[in-house]
């Protein structure tokens, strides 16, 4: 059994090449991802066995979304569909000012008629970390159910539950959002959110020490991690705030760094480390993400520790 395990939806990402516009462009680079999977990797790198849970359908698109994730070395248990289709979304890279543009295409797929039924409880209860993202319930109504029973099943099993808010404005409104993601917070041990979400979703006020303290105390969670960031990130446990900082980087890539940050964080609090360090570990992952292409942080661990101990320093010096 893996020491961790997620559930969502993995999508296949087509990319012009270069700074090519969509509407112009006439080949796409081809890759799978998404939040739930890039973390079971990003802690797979580390050390920590991952098992990624999903539903996907049973054609070309789902199988090679499943085949790219294997190859990664996570385990993958999915309930294969014959109804709906593979989610897609299409990333045009560009500076400022046109900037990144993301369009999703996941309208009725097969993830977003998973039931809790479909799984097998035993690999979320025997889990020491289930993890998923506020991403999941927003994709269907039945996915809110789903994710609820979810926890629920991971808590009863006395596996620890952790939960990236993850908003995502082109998916629903803040309203929307906040009414549901709140309900789950019961269920929820660790909680990751960014400042900007615990504002703008929330309605919480201040500076990043205090939102983590604010959520922490009202919503009883075990940790809370507020992410800010070019600035790093806040970690509230036991009623103490810690502070870390992110470091230096050349970013070819920003995609997917809050899940290399958040895979990371999970993998070393597993492994025995306090809340400082497992920040420290976190924060090198983001930024080791950050040089690299495409959705997933391949990074090892002899790099993370490099940048750990040499404080950020340029690796190959």
């Amino acid at each position: 059994m893996s020491d961790l395990v997620t559930f969502g939806e993995t999508m296949l990402r087509l990319s012009p090449p270069d700074e090519r516009r969509l509407e112009d462009a006439d080949e796409f680079e081809v890759l799978a991802g998404g939040a739930e999977s890039n973390v079971a990797i990003a802690a797979q790198r580390l050390g920590m066995p991952a098992t990624w849970l999903s539903k996907v359908p049973e054609s070309p698109l789902g199988r090679r979304v499943v085949s790219e994730l294997r190859g990664y070395g996570i385990d993958t248990d999915v309930v294969w569909s014959h109804r709906g289709r593979q989610g897609t979304y299409y990333l045009e890279r560009a500076g400022t000012p046109r900037g990144t543009k993301v369009i999703y295409d996941r309208d009725d797929t097969a993830f977003a008629t998973a039931e809790a039924r479909e799984f097998d409880v035993d690999r979320v209860q025997n889990a020491r970390v289930f993890f998923t993202t506020g991403i999941t319930p927003a994709l269907s109504s039945t996915l809110r159910d789903t994710t609820a029973s979810m926890l629920k099943a991971a808590r009863q099993g006395g596996t620890t539950t952790a939960f990236d808010f993850n908003y995502r404005r082109k998916l629903w409104s803040p309203e929307e959002a906040e009414e549901t993601l709140t309900k789950l917070f019961p269920g929820i041990d660790v909680l990751v959110i960014a400042a900007r979400d615990a504002r703008s979703v929330l309605g919480f006020e201040g500076d990043p020490r205090q939102l983590a303290h604010k959520l922490g105390s009202q919503y009883e969670f075990e940790t809370v991690v507020v992410t800010r960031g070019s600035e790093g990130a806040i970690g509230w446990h036991d009623s103490v705030v810690h502070e870390q900082g992110a470091y230096e980087t050349d970013t070819v890539s920003k995609i997917g760094t809050g899940d290399a940050f958040t895979g990371a964080f999970i993998a070393r609090r597993v492994s025995g480390d306090d809340v400082p360090t497992a920040l420290e570990y976190a924060a090198a992952t983001a930024a080791l993400k950050r040089t690299i292409p495409g959705d997933v942080a391949l990074v090892s661990e002899e790099e993370v520790e490099a940048v750990v101990s040499s404080g950020g320093e340029e690796l190959s010096r």
